[in-house]
């Protein structure tokens, strides 16, 4: 079992920045995919970013890409997303998932992810 706690978020203008860390706690090492979604109100839960911990490997959606940057401290057992530029339309509820994705598709695919944290919420305002 693994649980995952995410914290970081916030309210922050326009252009301002936010890093959000998900803690790991059980038992993590088979858990190699590890991702961000975020979902806002009305919508559905949209993939933002994910991390190969085995291999280093990163993704990231298109509205993010140049912007974001997931990394991993697996010492601490936790994943980080650093969020720069943001705009309005990147407030959402965030979430930290882990899983067993191995191909690029599955790793943007919140089904492939067995374990998600409650979410933190991030508020980007004009």
């Amino acid at each position: 079992q693994v649980q995952l706690v995410e914290s970081g978020g916030g309210l922050v203008q326009a252009g301002g920045s936010l890093r959000l860390s998900c803690a790991a706690s059980g038992r993590t090492l088979s858990s190699d995919a590890m991702g961000w979604f975020r979902q806002a109100p009305g919508r559905e839960r949209d993939f933002v970013t994910a991390i190969s911990r085995s291999g280093g490997n990163r993704y990231y959606a298109d509205s993010v890409k140049g912007r974001f940057t997931i990394s991993t401290d697996n010492a601490k057992n936790t994943v980080y997303v650093q969020m720069n530029s943001l705009t309005p339309e990147d407030t959402a509820v965030y979430y930290c998932a882990a899983g067993f994705a191995h191909s690029a598709y599955e790793f943007l695919s919140p089904q492939e992810y067995s374990y998600w944290g409650q979410g933190t919420q991030v508020t980007v305002s004009s």
